[in-house]
């Protein structure tokens, strides 16, 4: 008598002790479910009768008393004839109808955009998402089949290589430029959730919710973004080279014997100039057009001038000379000690390049000249003739 009552089931239920299983199938199938039994389906959950392959019953959350009244279908495909009260064979499957929220994806790949400030780039980005059931026939006919235990393993991969298809002409769709995605992230989540819903729809799988965390671009595309903050901090152009001269005054001091002291020196006085004049509130001197050098005229002397208010201001520095060079018969210039550096740097000046200044009776070679012994330091002579 056990043995016969053991065929006859009278309570079909499931509880999730897991949190990744979609589809579980109730696994006493092969026995007969008798009339009257009791069916409880909790929220969360939907339960569907399938027999004989053939999709019958969905009953939603509740407690059913398996019967004729509540299982229609399911008695016109087996037509009873004996008053409905024989047992009958059916496969019940329990559909979890949560949201998944484990759901992780990202850009194995990077992804091509035309941006309107740095033309082609190439991006990266990863987040999370969730998903759920929303029609548990569909999902058994597409999905699940037979499967005694679907996971969130099994269709994981599917919705990740569907975002990834998507993402990339999400974000071109959008329009918006790569300095702004950060704050459009949101709404460009919002519209690859209703996409993937749609493309889904008909697996009987939803995507409530898409989170971007994070879009990342190539190093270079960041270098560029920090020189803009940059520029931006400083202003303007001309605090911007200022800025600039700075950097360059660090990196010789923190290289020395390698030339860079005499740059470094050049540098720091040209930067010098420029911040006495801009503090005095005196204009900086427009640049002025290469002439032909001539020996400078005798000046008159400057008449004498009243005493400072204050003792402790110090006198106006002296302007810098302007110098010229002679390079492969031409002349180039006019250049400041720091311009010089460069010069020396690019092979223009060495200790033979013939120089003139303001002051000079003529030409003469740069190894000649006391005021460029720093910046010829580290130029070696010229080499001795062959044979």
């Amino acid at each position: 008598m056990d043995r016969i009552r053991g065929e006859f089931i009278d309570i079909v239920e499931w509880t999730d002790d897991g949190r990744d299983t979609i589809v579980w199938r109730f696994p006493r199938h092969g026995n007969e479910i008798k009339m009257g039994a009791r069916l409880v389906v909790r929220e969360s959950q939907v339960a569907v009768f399938v027999n004989e392959g053939r999709l019958a019953d969905v009953h939603q959350p509740g407690t059913y008393t398996l019967s004729t009244r509540n299982m229609p279908v399911l008695s016109t495909l087996k037509g009873w004839k004996h008053g409905f009260e024989s047992p009958f064979k059916a496969e019940v499957y329990f559909v979890t109808t949560r949201q998944f929220t484990d759901f992780k994806w990202g850009t194995q790949n990077p992804v091509i955009l035309r941006d309107a400030d740095f033309g082609t780039i190439r991006v990266r980005a990863f987040g999370t998402f969730a998903a759920k059931v929303v029609d548990a026939a569909a999902l058994l006919r597409e999905l699940v089949g037979t499967d005694p235990q679907f996971r969130t393993e099994e269709v994981g991969e599917h919705l990740r290589q569907l975002i990834v298809s998507k993402l990339g002409s999400a974000l071109g769709a959008s329009g918006v430029p790569l300095l702004d995605l950060a704050a459009r992230q949101d709404g460009i989540g919002r519209q690859l959730a209703e996409a993937l819903t749609l493309e889904l729809a008909a697996t009987g799988i939803a995507v409530p919710r898409f989170h971007i965390e994070n879009i990342s671009v190539p190093p270079e595309v960041e270098a560029a973004i920090d020189t803009r903050s940059r520029m931006a901090i400083a202003g303007d152009l001309d605090d911007y080279a200022k800025l600039r001269a700075a950097d360059a005054i660090q990196t010789a001091a923190a290289n020395p014997g390698t030339g860079g002291d005499a740059l470094g020196l050049g540098v720091g006085m040209a930067l010098g100039r420029q911040i006495v004049q801009s503090t005095s509130g005196a204009p900086a001197p427009a640049p002025q057009a290469p002439a032909a050098p001539t020996p400078a005229a005798p000046t008159p002397a400057a008449p004498a001038q009243p005493a400072p208010a204050a003792a402790d201001v110090p006198p106006p520095l002296p302007a810098a000379p302007r110098w010229f060079l002679a390079v492969d018969g031409r002349q180039q210039g006019p250049y400041d000690e720091s311009a010089l550096a460069g010069q020396v740097a690019a092979g223009n000046l060495t200790r033979t390049t013939l120089v003139w200044r303001s002051g000079q009776a003529s030409w003469q070679p740069a190894d000649q000249v006391p005021e460029l012994a720093p910046l010829l330091a580290d130029v070696p002579p010229p080499l001795p003739p062959q044979g």
